[in-house]
Formats: C-alpha cells, structure tokens, sequence
C-alpha cells in the first residue's frame, strides 16, 4: 500500500498516480482504478507514452552531453581547490534500469491502453450500496470502494487464498484523492470531523484485502488540507510506503537561488517493512524532483558550490547561514518531523 500525500496544486502528485497505472500497462497487468473527481477512462487516456531502449538511450546519451558541457561550465567557475573533490552523483540508482522510462510529452497509444483489462470505479456512477453493507459503519463511498475491490479481486482470481485456475497476474489498484470532500468525507474541511474513523477504517479493511491478494494500490491524498494531525498519524501506520511531494509553485523557494534546477522536493517519511520489526532506512534523505521537457526525474538534492556573482553579499550570506542549517539538520535523525527552514 502505497501512500501519496498530494502537492499544493496536485500537479505532480497525479503524474506519480499516472506513472503507476501506466507500469501497470506495459507490464500486462490488470488496473482497477477509482476515482471521485475525474473518470478513470479519462485518466488512463492521459498515461505517459513508454520509451523503447532504443530511444531511451538516445534520451540519456542527449542527457549526458548536456551535462559533460554543464559540468566544462561549471570547472571554470568553480576554485582549483575543489575540481579534485569527488562529484556528487544526483540520481540515487545512477546507471541502473529498473522497470520502464516514460515521455510526459507524449500520451499512450490507445491501443497500448486496451490491451491490458481495465475495472473502473467511478463515485458519480456507482449506484448505492447494498444495505448489508452498512454494518461496516463507514461512508457510504468507502464501503462500496470495497465491496467493488473485494469483487474483483475474488471474480478475476487475485484472491491468493483460492487456487489459480489461470496464469497468475497483478492487480494494480489506483485511488484518487482519497479523503477529499468529492467522496463525502469531511476530513478535509475541519479540526474536529463528524466521523474520523471512515478513513482509517478504510485503509484497514483495505490492507486486509492487499494482503490476502496478488495486489498493489496507490492512493493519492490531499494531506496538506488534513487539519487533525492525529489522523494522518493513524493513517500512517496503516500504510507500507508513504511519501510526500512538496512542490515550489507559489512558494519563496520556487524564487531562491539554492533550488534554482528543482520544481520540488520529495519527503519519504515510511519505506516497507514487510515481514520485519523494524524499518529500514534509507541511505538517501534529501530528495528532489524535477520535470524536464520529456521525463519527470527524482535526484538527491545537493547544494551549489557557490553562487553567481550577480547575487549581493547580504543574500550570499542569508543562503549560507540555511546551507549550514540543511547540512546540519538533513542528515540527522534527532531533528524528528519539523520541517526544516532552507
């Protein structure tokens, strides 16, 4: 179960969602996608075209060539003193394909897209429960979420439990803005909700269901409008994977000269744990994100070795008194969950 806390605008946050489904696609697996505020076939007409090897070698060899002339750039700014220092690698598996690459400026072939079998799970369509369902004491959107999940999941022969009369497949399961107001919870609307247990409930009965099954589910959820704190908590826990995006757009960062090459910043704050007492932890804890003309890239996040000489003194030394703070605070675990101020 992998959880998303959105960005402000929810802009990159849905192109993750769509890089999700369309792995799910080239790998020929089954999608169940479910949605409250778009329809799921609208979505999956908005997958990224896949790179073949061919032509993603082609996109790394133009990658690499801008920056061998970057880096000829840089060596001649940069002090003679620091050209003998080892580089600092930006992407965290440097040379290592793993799964697909995707073109954010192309769409999917459609008849990509209809080669893989589709469940749709459209709010607005859907029609009401069945009255045994209200045993559950959930919203109403929830419990038919699940009964349709659980449906499919025992009909198409994902259920791990039952013996598979056909080849084995995944499911792939993608949920949209969970906990949003389109799907009647109130979560997002005040500190006090009416009834702050549907969504764990949810995600409860949910991962019970995940696990049981030949299955994987994203779920993308507005966090920054959650104003209880204690339910992002319990949210949390229920969750494998959380990770967060926090995008520059409309923020002082999206003008400060440290993070000039970056549209944003990417908060892992739980990696799975499966099967383990404890988690494991991650060599990597600055992480950013950009989005380039054709593919969306997540690289560690590194500071400049000094600034252009455009920028005044005063800036100069209000950005290395937050450098000193990032290269005390980043790395440290004792820091706990405050948001560190660049």
């Amino acid at each position: 179960l992998v959880f998303t806390e959105e960005d402000k605008y929810g802009l990159y946050s849905s192109l993750l969602f769509k890089y999700f489904l369309a792995e799910g696609v080239v790998c020929g697996h089954d999608l169940f996608v479910a949605s409250a505020k778009e329809h799921p076939a609208n979505i999956l007409k908005e997958l990224p075209a896949p790179l073949l090897d061919d032509s993603y070698r082609k996109e790394l060899g133009d990658e690499a060539a801008a920056v061998k002339s970057e880096d000829f750039q840089d060596s001649m700014k940069i002090a003679w003193r620091y050209q003998n220092l080892p580089k600092m690698e930006t992407s965290p598996t440097t040379y290592t394909k793993f799964g697909h690459y995707y073109d954010v400026s192309k769409k999917m072939s459609p008849e990509l897209c209809q080669s893989v079998k589709l469940h749709s799970f459209y709010l607005h369509e859907e029609l009401p429960f069945e009255p045994k369902m209200k045993t559950w004491n959930m919203n109403s959107a929830y419990a038919r979420l699940l009964q349709s999940i659980q449906r499919i999941i025992s009909q198409e022969g994902f259920d791990g439990s039952d013996p598979q009369k056909k080849q084995r497949n995944v499911l792939r399961i993608g949920i949209q803005s969970l906990g949003s107001i389109l799907w009647g919870d109130d979560v997002c609307c005040s500190d006090a909700p009416e009834d702050p247990q549907s969504l764990t409930k949810f995600l409860y009965v949910l991962r019970g269901l995940l696990r049981k099954s030949l299955s994987a589910c994203i779920i993308t959820v507005p966090a920054h409008l959650i104003q209880n704190k204690a339910i992002m908590e319990r949210v949390t826990n229920l969750s494998d994977m959380v990770v967060g995006l926090e995008s520059f757009i409309g923020s002082e960062r999206e003008t400060n000269p440290l993070y000039k090459d970056y549209h944003g910043l990417v908060h892992v704050h739980q990696i799975p744990r499966l099967n383990s007492l404890i988690c494991d932890v991650s060599d990597t804890k600055d992480l950013a994100f950009r989005l380039k003309r054709k593919q969306f890239t997540i690289e560690r996040l590194h500071l400049p070795p000094d600034l252009s000489d455009t920028v005044s003194r005063a800036s100069k030394q209000d950005l290395a008194g937050s450098a000193k703070l990032l290269s005390s605070g980043c790395g440290a675990m004792a820091i706990g969950k405050k948001h560190l101020d660049f």
